[in-house]
C-alpha cells in the first residue's frame, strides 16, 4: 500500500479510526534528512500490509505538528488505537523503524 497523505481533514478517519497500527512520518520538502528517510518510508509502506503508513507535511499541517509537539524533522510516530506508542526524531534505519513497530 502506498503512503497516505495525512491532513487535519482525514486524520480522524485514517489515523484515529485505523484498524491497524499507523506509522506517521512528519517531514518537509526542504528537509535534507527527510529526503534521506523517504525511500525507507516508501519501502515500508509497500512491504508492511499490517501497518498503515502516512506522511504529514509540517509546513502544510501545522496543527498536527503542534498536536504531536514535533520540534525536529523527520519525526516518526507510531500509533495504535489512537494512542502514541513511540515517537522519535531523526533519520532511522529500516531496522530501527521495524523495532518501533514491534517487528
Amino acid at each position: 500500500m502506498a503512503e497516505l497523505i495525512i491532513t487535519k481533514d482525514n486524520f480522524d478517519k485514517e489515523v484515529l479510526q485505523a484498524d491497524k497500527p499507523v506509522l506517521l512520518d512528519f517531514w518537509a520538502s526542504w528537509c535534507g534528512p527527510c529526503k534521506m528517510l523517504a525511500p525507507t518510508i516508501e519501502a515500508l509502506a509497500e512491504e508492511l500490509k499490517d501497518v498503515k503508513v502516512g506522511k504529514v507535511n509540517v509546513d502544510e499541517q501545522e496543527e498536527l505538528a503542534m498536536q504531536f509537539q514535533v520540534m525536529h524533522i523527520p519525526t516518526l510516530v507510531v500509533l495504535k488505537d489512537g494512542n502514541v506508542l513511540h515517537q522519535e526524531a531523526g533519520v532511522k534505519s529500516k531496522e530501527e523503524i521495524l523495532a518501533m513497530l514491534g517487528k
